[in-house]
């Protein structure tokens, strides 16, 4: 099978903010400001800050001149002078701003300098950053309205030819972070001397040293979660080079979680230090391997073969998502009792009570562990087939976990089972291992489960084309399981 691949993200063009963003000049303009403030018998304090921060001179001016009845026009020169001062002998870049820039110029990504600063203040700051380093510059004397306004972004996206959406601004304080979120920019917040928090379309780094251009493109990037479940049958060992290949499999389908059963015990730790991502074992059968953070660790640590363990992880930008990998026994296989042995649906679903004991037992930690509001993943190997996909049996493993308010994504993105059957069981097994000769049922029994997400894209995956039963050793699928991989689209 084929599987696609997410093209890489357009970033049109990155926006900096320039003082207490790109050079250390907040500090510069506040101690300016302090200065004018104490000759005219005012002392700035913390809650000063919102009319001095990121705001043009004529605001600070009008904010100084009207709580310490002095004219305008008068505190407007006063700040000028003081601050122009200070930055023709006190521009000094901010950590990682210089080294930005010329990744980004490495890149091809344009950058325009957009500020609050008068046009004079700029182009001092320029002469000292590099004027080429910057395709447009945008300030306070350029536009009818400055930040918190959007103004100033719209017309140096204008000046681009690029749409704010695909535009990152970065920005260190809460005006200039209004300003570029009002004009529909990708926010990135490195805070100078404010705090600055999180939301949606928001990243708050500590320093640019932190940032790349990899880090910029996805913020512009639709905010996808791609997971996949993945049965690796005794670990892959049936395969040679089953790691090398596996690892391939985890790479070339770009997923983000990878929820593991058959782990023979250490696969979840091998496969994450492998890559470098963060990973969860739970006793010697399930595991779960995710590049992004892994908070907390949900469900019985010491769970026996069959059952459920559980991670929490934090997205980039906030917000998280609980996982949960699932292997749940093997026998009675209702498929071999409907096809081998003629039992009815009745008895199909009388024979389910193992697995539907297990699945309770799962829904039932899941429910204690879950957040308000968190969204919720279920996937792994239930060993049974769905009630959405069997016509007069109500296979009950699956209508529990529906009951519990979890849908299932491959039914929501192919929702008819005879022209999209998704088979995972088997791409290896065409005849049964009993050596009768008898077919093999094919059916789907491996899931991924979810509530709270909204479903772009499900599918199963097998890469190659698997040679059968037992002649498996050099298949480039190393799983007698397809696995299946679901795109949920997040926030």
């Amino acid at each position: 099978m084929t599987h696609r691949t997410t093209p890489r993200p357009i970033l049109q063009a990155v926006l900096f903010d320039m003082d207490g963003t790109l050079v250390d000049t907040e500090r510069l303009w506040w101690e300016a400001v302090e200065q004018v403030a104490g000759g005219l018998g005012r002392r700035l304090t913390g809650a000063d800050q919102p009319d001095v921060l990121g705001r043009p001179v004529e605001h600070t001016a009008a904010w100084l001149g009207g709580i310490t009845g002095t004219p305008v026009e008068r505190v407007a020169g006063e700040l000028h002078r003081e601050f122009a001062d200070r930055v023709r002998t006190g521009v000094v870049p901010r950590p990682g701003a210089l080294a930005l820039l010329d990744s980004l110029a490495r890149d091809g990504v344009p950058t325009a300098l957009v500020t609050a600063s008068p046009r004079a203040v700029a182009d001092t700051v320029l002469a000292a950053l590099g004027a080429g380093r910057f395709a447009v510059s945008v300030t306070a004397d350029d536009t009818e309205r400055t930040k918190p306004a959007p103004d100033p972004y719209l017309a140096a996206c204008r000046a681009l030819g690029v749409d704010p959406a695909g535009c990152v601004a970065v920005e260190d304080t809460q005006t200039g972070v209004s300003s570029a979120e009002a004009a529909g920019c990708a926010v990135l917040a490195v805070p100078s001397l404010a705090p600055i928090a999180p939301a949606p379309g928001r990243t708050v780094l500590g320093s640019l040293r932190e940032v790349t251009p990899a880090r910029l493109r996805a913020m512009v990037a639709p905010r996808e979660l791609r997971v996949m479940s993945w049965n690796l049958w005794y670990g892959g060992t049936k395969v040679d080079d089953h790691r090398e290949k596996q690892l391939k499999i985890i790479t070339e389908t770009g997923v983000d979680v990878v929820a593991l059963q058959e782990t023979y015990g250490t696969a979840a730790r091998e496969l994450g230090e492998a890559l470098g991502w963060y990973h969860h074992r739970a006793g010697d059968n399930l595991g779960v391997i995710s590049r992004y953070p892994i908070t907390a660790r949900l469900g019985d640590p010491d769970v026996g073969f069959y059952g459920g363990t559980g991670v929490r992880i934090r997205l980039d930008g906030g917000g998280s998502v609980d996982v949960w990998s699932v292997h749940l026994d093997y026998t009675p296989y209702g498929p071999y009792e409907a096809r081998f042995d003629g039992l009815p649906a009745a008895g199909l679903v009388d024979h389910e009570g193992v697995r539907l004991g297990q699945m309770r037992e799962i829904l039932r930690r899941i429910a204690e562990s879950a957040d308000d509001g968190t969204p919720v993943l279920l996937l792994g190997d239930f060993n049974a087939p769905s009630h959405l996909d069997w016509a007069g049996v109500e296979w009950p493993v699956t209508k529990a976990a529906e009951e519990a308010g979890l849908r299932d994504s491959y039914r929501e993105a192919h929702p008819d089972p005879a022209a999209d059957p998704g088979h995972t069981w088997s791409p290896v097994h065409v005849e049964h291992e009993d050596g009768s000769g008898r077919s093999e049922p094919q059916d789907r029994i491996d899931y991924v489960l979810y509530r709270g997400l909204r479903v772009l894209d499900s599918r199963t995956f097998v890469s190659g084309v698997p040679r059968v039963w037992p002649d498996v050793a050099g298949n480039e699928w190393p799983s007698d399981h397809a696995a299946v991989i679901t795109t949920f689209g997040v926030g």
